[in-house]
């Protein structure tokens, strides 16, 4: 306990100094973040920027490829797919692809408890993404889109990078596995609004950063939030029985689910198996 207060400690102070070493976008996600935003740019010229990095242009290929996109005749070029997805969608869709990027640590424990982080982003992301895929279908008019919960569910847990750089800085302290779940409980939500303010990101996005896990905090309507929670239930990141049963409830209210088994079916696990294949 002594040791985690001493990391919470640290890290606090840290965010009050402004002086927490916050992890940077790739480049290429800044080059696709800016030329979105530039009116005046063009499907070529995002083609070239995005064809500049090969992880970048194979991830798009599989989003314009996936069944999300519900297309028969693949997409099989930077260029084409790029026309299939949009303009609007890129920034968000560019900048989730490159976030894996930024997982990455020389220590075996953090590195360890990195990709945890990570493919446990992934599996609420993949639930998160289906499930707003099916909403989107019937409700037309619903101000929620898939490329803002594609974004916000692979950074809802970004808050975890800092602290477990922290941990990797000072390895025989901290990087030690009886307490780093714990640490990151309680402090990546926190952390995580820095971030995405740090990275220029509405405050739409520090929001789910810093309140996807605070059940505090119930929308009356149907919100990122909830999408986000559902993946969290489905892969039993949220322990209470009663909790989970009461937004799944909710859910069914808000038209989210069907019903509260529905993620439960074998077709909702293969819809979510085919959204996660974006992401490996």
């Amino acid at each position: 306990m002594a040791t985690e207060n001493a990391l919470y400690t640290i890290l606090i102070e840290k965010i009050k100094q402004d002086t927490l070493v916050l992890p940077t976008l790739p480049e290429v996600a800044l080059k696709v973040r800016s030329a979105a935003d530039d009116p005046d740019i063009n499907l070529n010229q995002m083609s070239d920027i995005i064809s500049q990095d090969p992880a970048l242009s194979l991830g798009m290929l599989k989003v314009a490829n996936s069944a999300l996109l519900g297309r028969s005749i693949k997409a099989e070029t930077v260029p084409q797919a790029v026309t299939r997805i949009g303009l609007t969608q890129i920034k968000s869709i560019a900048t989730a692809m490159a976030i894996e990027q930024v997982f990455v640590s020389n220590n075996d424990i953090v590195t360890m408890y990195m990709n945890k982080a990570w493919v446990k982003t992934i599996d609420i992301a993949s639930v998160a993404i289906s499930l707003m895929n099916l909403y989107l279908k019937e409700n037309k008019h619903t101000p929620l889109s898939l490329d803002t919960i594609t974004l916000a569910a692979l950074i809802h847990n970004i808050g975890v990078l800092p602290i477990l750089t922290e941990a990797e800085n000072h390895p025989d302290v901290f990087a030690n596995p009886t307490f780093l779940q714990q640490a990151i409980i309680k402090l990546s939500g926190r952390v995580g609004g820095a971030i995405t303010r740090n990275w220029g990101f509405s405050e739409e996005f520090t929001l789910l950063a810093e309140s996807w896990s605070d059940l505090t905090i119930l929308p009356t309507e149907a919100h990122y939030l909830d999408f986000i929670r559902a993946g969290a239930i489905y892969h039993n990141v949220f322990k209470n029985e009663s909790t989970k049963e009461a937004l799944l409830k909710n859910y069914t209210k808000k038209g989210i689910l069907p019903d509260v088994d529905f993620m439960d079916g074998d077709e909702f696990k293969e819809m979510c198996e085919g959204v996660k294949a974006m992401f490996i």
